[in-house]
């Protein structure tokens, strides 16, 4: 159910879910609120005062007169109707009242998002068939198998007959015909392309047709996550997720590569990734209360090092020029060769790379948002430690990958931390006092920074003029936050006392300049990969932002330190884990699954290592948002007020 807010003196008007936090819901409607113990109801400074309609509130750090006079602490309330909720006026010690500057906000939207994904029916690339055989007698004595390819002529009628595997079926098949009285069901697999018959590959006794599940699978280089579909439905019944365990043999993929190039290294790191997919799958099955043997077909897309580490195939090549992958069509495998916890017949599927760091996970992203068969000229963006690139249409795709640093995901950064609980996930600053709003995720006191706080960070220091334009602090500003550190000029986010590390929390130049790097990279490859094509910015329909990060990004300030092409709002669409969505989708619908064939056909990859428009390009990103204003007429509209 959503709610909506109105926050009085700024008259902006947010919608919530029932049960959203209000000190979240002002930071995402741009209002700003002191607060700066990440939303742990310590600091007691988010007063508001609730004009109209319910909240859930906790009374701590609050007077009784105040809670009468009906004032609340944001970060302790819960929305529970539609709002209007004053903000009270800051004044200085003398009295005088601090302005109130609204700030521009917004994210990324999902709106309408069937207009990218479609709709797919229910049709999987396996399926059940149940049988009901005549038991043999001495005038009837055809072979078992015999029998069964009858059986299925009887009910599905086709002058071949399907194949089936060889020995495995046949060894088990005259035991579960007899021990079932002659009634079985037979799990087919459909063929790679459409008019192909289907292959038998496994026998139950008695009717299991209810009993038919699927498992997508993304492979990510810190998450693997799965999902379980029931075939019969296309519903998701439960979801489960974890680590990858390669993470302690290096935490990006070149780690992982020099350390599979080690005795025994490739060996160590499959059995990583497979102990991970494998305690996926038990979370799972406990779940929902059934057994891995009845999972029917694993659908799965990872980068091309993480599919080849699955496989166990050498990655050595895919970082020595010129950066060539083992294979890029990789073979469908029995997921039980690889010691995934599975029935012996089950077929894993790995989506297709297109070259050495552009892999199946952008081919699933890409074939998810349907851009092979779209007219509309759409840039796909995942950003990462790798960030993933695609511009183009159902004619033509280009594609690239650039190296953007750990930044987006915590690393380089001096208090840089995953998106964890205590991770601050979004910041204001206001504009005269220099104070902070903080919210952290789980609202509690700040222990660090995630990749949307940082960004969240840097365009607020820079609205505000803390910062410049080359990201250096304004050393003429007298305020205890902004200081010079031992690695230089900092701001203080949070002190000591204030902090769940006991220590102040702060953002240097040296954390600025990292983060300027790492989105000048990503948006020099989209110029390159556009000027490559003969197009610029204002020839883009859309905007596709895929992977968990983009879920978290605040627009305007992603486009305000230059991240994102400043471009009409409206043309943005969030589609979130596109990895996962393009192999639930091929899970579900086999026609769509083999839409798949065209997108790796279409897309055409270019190096970003050794083209000089990219460093050229990347130089002129160094800067917030970038040395040439023309690019960014919003954001320099922005920063002349």
């Amino acid at each position: 159910m959503k709610h909506t807010i109105e926050f009085l003196p700024d008259n902006i008007t947010v919608s919530v879910d029932k049960g959203e936090n209000l000190l979240s819901a002002a930071a995402a409607a741009g209002v700003y609120i002191h607060a700066y113990c990440g939303g742990d109801g310590v600091c007691g400074k988010c007063k508001v005062k609730i004009d109209q309609g319910d909240v859930r509130s906790d009374k701590a750090n609050l007077k009784q007169e105040d809670w009468k006079e009906g004032f609340r602490l944001a970060c302790l309330s819960s929305v529970e109707s539609d709002l209007v909720v004053s903000i009270p006026e800051m004044t200085t010690k003398s009295g005088k009242a601090l302005k109130r500057k609204p700030k521009t906000t917004r994210t990324i939207s999902a709106r309408s998002l069937d207009t990218l994904i479609g709709t797919w029916k229910t049709d999987p690339p396996v399926s059940k068939l149940y049988l009901e055989l005549n038991p043999p007698t001495m005038d009837d004595n055809v072979s078992d198998m015999l029998r069964v390819m009858r059986g299925i002529k009887q009910v599905m009628p086709d002058p071949r007959e399907p194949p089936y595997d060889h020995p495995e079926l046949i060894k088990i098949l005259p035991r579960a015909l007899r021990e079932s009285d002659w009634k079985i069901t037979l799990l087919l697999l459909r063929g790679k392309y459409k008019g192909e018959s289907f292959r038998i590959i496994d026998v139950e006794s008695g009717n299991t047709t209810s009993r038919l599940y699927g498992l997508a699978i993304d492979i990510g280089t810190t998450t693997c996550s799965g999902v379980l579909v029931d075939l019969n439905t296309g519903k998701i019944i439960a979801e489960a997720s974890g680590y990858n365990g390669q993470i302690s043999y290096g935490e990006d993929v070149i780690s992982r590569i020099i350390y599979a190039n080690r005795p025994g290294g490739l060996k160590a790191l499959q059995g990583k990734v497979v102990n991970t997919i494998n305690t996926i799958i038990e979370d799972i099955c406990r779940e929902v209360i059934i057994s891995p043997a009845d999972i029917s077909y694993i659908m799965a897309a990872g980068n091309t090092v993480m599919s080849h580490l699955l496989l166990g195939l050498d990655p050595k090549y895919i970082r020595e020029a010129p950066y060539v992958p083992s294979v890029s069509q990789f073979p469908l495998t029995k997921a039980a060769d690889l010691g995934i916890h599975a029935h012996p017949s089950v077929r894993l599927f790995l989506y297709p790379c297109i070259a050495s760091y552009v892999g199946g996970d952008i081919v699933a992203g890409v074939h998810a948002c349907q851009m092979a068969k779209s007219e509309k000229i759409s840039l796909f963006i995942d950003i990462g430690t790798n960030g993933e690139i695609v511009v183009g249409n159902q004619d033509w795709m280009v594609c690239a990958a650039c190296s953007a640093g750990p930044a987006f995901e915590g690393g380089g950064i001096q208090y840089g931390m995953r998106a964890s609980t205590g991770a601050i996930e979004n910041f204001q600053i206001h504009p005269e006092t220099y104070d902070p709003m903080i919210v952290t995720i789980g609202r509690i006191k700040p222990s660090g920074i995630c990749g949307s706080g940082l960004i969240s960070i840097v365009s607020e220091l820079l609205e505000a003029a803390v910062i410049d334009q080359q990201g250096k602090f304004n050393q003429s500003i007298d305020h205890p936050r902004i200081r010079e550190g031992r690695d230089g000029w900092e701001y203080v986010l949070a002190w000591g006392q204030d902090s769940l590390i006991g220590e102040d929390i702060v953002i240097t130049e040296v954390d600025i300049d990292n983060l300027m790097r790492a989105k000048g990279a990503m948006y020099a490859g989209y110029q390159t990969l556009l000027d490559s094509v003969g197009l610029t910015f204002a020839d883009l329909d859309r905007v596709i932002m895929a992977g968990n990060f983009g879920a978290y990004i605040d627009l305007e300030k992603a486009i305000c330190i230059g991240l994102l092409p400043d471009v009409d709002r409206d043309k943005f669409y969030y589609l979130g884990n596109a990895s996962m969505l393009g192999c639930q989708i091929s899970l579900s619908d086999v026609t769509r699954f083999r839409d798949r064939v065209k997108v790796r056909q279409l897309i055409t990859n270019l190096e970003l290592a050794e083209n000089n428009e990219f460093m050229s390009y990347y130089m002129a990103s160094l800067f917030l948002p970038h040395t040439d204003m023309s690019l960014f007429p919003s954001v320099e509209k922005k920063l002349a007020e």
